[in-house]
């Protein structure tokens, strides 16, 4: 989507658990940012749009247009249009997802695919869904849903495949899929003639790490794992020609005693490649790491300003944390060194997990 000009201020949709979903948010909200402070305030002149488990939004990379899963059992995903003056609405009526409770989706590059991570369920296995947009941008048609297999050492959350997140590689070549439950990443090629996933590699991470989420730095030579299982960050080489990731170095994603119960979630890389953030959920903070060839270095670790915090997202300077529990979103501004500092005070958006730059 195009980026507002600053002197009106960055829009910011945030997406939330919905009652049928678990939470007491207000579905899907549009906030503004304002350039320079960080500043968060409703935008009271747009209201409220209905989407049930608005767990994660993406923009389509050339349309007025945004994405956000139905996180519920079946699932489903929406599409919204922007207006001229702002007014959001839906975009034809949710589609199936293809699977059970879809927690992450992106389009692809090329603006004619959606991706979906579906989470799966107790019975229902992880998988990737592939549905084709038409010209305006709307959702219509689920071309494949590629099924995952595999499970882990920690009992109640690996006995079988969770996929958490699909993304599009930097180059562009295949599609990746962190699955939390089997303890991997899938990579796949999209046929872009149909809409079909072919799979062209398994790469096998740490048992009982539960990769949670990728971020890679600005050049695609190098990714990162937020690993929420064992409470851990992960520095891995990725080979653009084939899809393999391999496993360099990995630190603790917080330095909060173990006596807190740690569950790490958002995960950022810096736009200059020399900074990692990644959100954790029980200590409550935001881990600063610098990026050292191909180790993280911890830098600083702040308090997210909420509790639960989940969604991490990168906007102007600083980074916008989704605290779930406290039903907030605050701003970090981000320093010189990494470090970062709480830029105003904190906005309530209740059951809020993930943030949204249009």
């Amino acid at each position: 989507m195009p980026t507002p000009s600053s002197t009106d201020g960055v829009t910011v949709l945030t997406g939330s658990y919905t009652p049928d979903s678990g939470g007491n948010g207000a579905r899907i909200a549009a906030l503004r940012l304002t350039p320079g402070t960080g500043h968060l305030a409703h935008d009271t002149g747009v209201p409220p749009v209905p989407v049930n488990g608005a767990s994660f939004l993406a923009a389509h990379p050339r349309l007025d247009v945004a994405y956000s899963t139905n996180e519920t059992d079946p699932g489903a995903v929406s599409a919204l249009v922007r207006s001229r003056d702002g007014q959001l609405s839906p975009l034809g009526g949710p589609l199936s997802s293809g699977g059970a409770n879809p927690c992450h989706l992106t389009v692809h590059p090329d603006g004619d695919w959606l991706l979906t991570a579906n989470y799966g369920g107790d019975t229902t296995p992880g998988s990737v869904a592939v549905h084709h947009l038409a010209a305006d941008g709307r959702a219509v048609e689920l071309t494949d849903v590629a099924v995952h297999e595999g499970s882990g050492p920690v009992a109640g959350r690996q006995e079988g495949s969770h996929a958490h997140q699909v993304l599009v590689d930097p180059a562009g070549r295949f599609v990746l899929a962190t699955d939390l439950g089997a303890d991997a990443v899938f990579t796949y090629r999209l046929d872009t003639r149909d809409g079909t996933l072919e799979r062209v590699a398994v790469n096998r991470l740490r048992p009982g790490s539960g990769p949670r989420h990728l971020a890679f730095a600005p050049g695609g030579e190098l990714a990162f794992s937020v690993d929420e299982l064992s409470s851990t960050v992960t520095c891995h080489r990725y080979d653009a020609g084939t899809g393999t990731l391999t496993g360099l170095s990995s630190v603790p994603a917080t330095a909060v005693p173990e006596v807190v119960t740690n569950q790490p979630g958002g995960i950022v890389a810096s736009p200059c490649g020399r900074f990692l953030w990644v959100t954790n959920r029980g200590a409550d903070t935001v881990a600063a790491f610098r990026v050292t060839g191909t180790t993280l270095e911890p830098v600083d670790e702040t308090s997210a300003g909420g509790t639960w915090p989940r969604g991490l997202t990168y906007a102007d300077g600083h980074l916008l944390v989704a605290n779930q529990h406290s039903g907030t979103l605050v701003a970090l501004r981000v320093l010189d060194d990494g470090s970062l500092r709480q830029a105003g005070p904190a906005l309530s958006v209740p059951s809020v997990v993930c943030a949204l730059v249009l």
